[in-house]
């Protein structure tokens, strides 16, 4: 992307895609919000290789990496074979994302008056788990260390000060400045709504996933919950009895950035890193760009 020059009708963090079909430009006219066309999937996945992994990492030095680290690893290594996943549609018009955003709702501890913030990591497509690994724990460690706001509690903070027409008056502001492109980058930066996944580990509160809504407002196109891992018996194909282990995960997806063939590819391939983690150790030989 380095080569890329900035085009009228791109947006500061994404680019517009021109040589998509007649048909897909019309979709977002179609199903001009988030919640007109949510696909709702669920799999659940066998993580005993991944278990496997992720011991023989914790065993090297790679302390409390989990499932987490793991399935933000593999949708980055995704993103890096099948770019359409990290599009997204705002001011019905289809986009490229520049990099890879992922959003995660954070309890400063498990308390539960603890107070709650969102987190922003930024990864790029050759990343590893290692490297996942390492961006994500250092920002949920400094989200952690300080009990101040951050970006997005202080913006949040200074909106809730006004009184509620001008705070209605704000946000159709943002929403009217969010379909042109206009919302400056430090805004995009602070806002949870702008991004390319976002991510809720409901395992760590021992309870099952939910499928959770995509937002209207912003930009992002996927939401993975995932729950507490458990253990089923099962017959193998000698017929004998097997405990196994699976986490549920339930994913909602924004249908008009690509189509139902591209998301079964995705998953797919998704699926394969469950069953080949070791992969996920090392950057990709190849990263795919998308169209333009």
């Amino acid at each position: 992307m380095d080569h890329y020059k900035h085009r009228f009708g791109d947006r500061n963090e994404g680019r517009l895609i021109r040589s998509l079909p007649a048909f897909n430009k019309f979709i977002p006219y179609i199903m001009p919000t988030r919640n007109d066309a949510l696909n709702f999937y669920e799999e659940s996945f066998d993580v005993a290789a991944v278990d496997r992994e992720l011991r023989k990492l914790r065993v090297q030095g790679y302390k409390g990496i989990g499932i987490l680290h793991f399935l933000i690893a593999a949708y980055v290594r995704g993103v890096s074979m099948l770019p359409g996943i990290n599009r997204f549609v705002v001011g019905r018009r289809i986009f490229a994302r520049h990099g890879i955003e992922v959003v995660m709702t954070v309890k400063r501890t498990l308390a539960l008056e603890a107070t709650e913030t969102t987190i922003k990591v930024k990864f790029a497509p050759t990343d590893t788990i290692l490297d996942v690994y390492r961006k994500f724990n250092e920002k949920i460690d400094e989200i952690k260390a300080d009990d101040g706001n951050n970006n997005t509690e202080d913006v949040a903070e200074v909106l809730c000060k006004f009184p509620r027409f001008l705070l209605r008056f704000a946000l159709t502001v943002l929403r009217v400045g969010d379909y042109f492109g206009w919302i400056p980058p430090a805004l995009l930066d602070a806002s949870p709504f702008h991004g390319s996944l976002v991510i809720t580990d409901l395992g760590s509160l021992r309870i099952g996933p939910v499928y959770h809504h995509i937002y209207n407002f912003g930009t992002v196109p996927v939401f993975i919950a995932f729950g507490a891992k458990y253990h089923k018996y099962e017959l193998d194909r000698h017929g004998e009895m097997q405990d196994r282990k699976y986490i549920d995960c339930k994913i909602v997806m924004d249908e008009r950035t690509v189509d139902g063939h591209y998301y079964a590819q995705f998953l797919q391939a998704y699926r394969y890193m469950f069953q080949h983690p070791e992969i996920l150790e090392t950057s990709p030989t190849r990263v795919v760009e998308d169209i333009y």
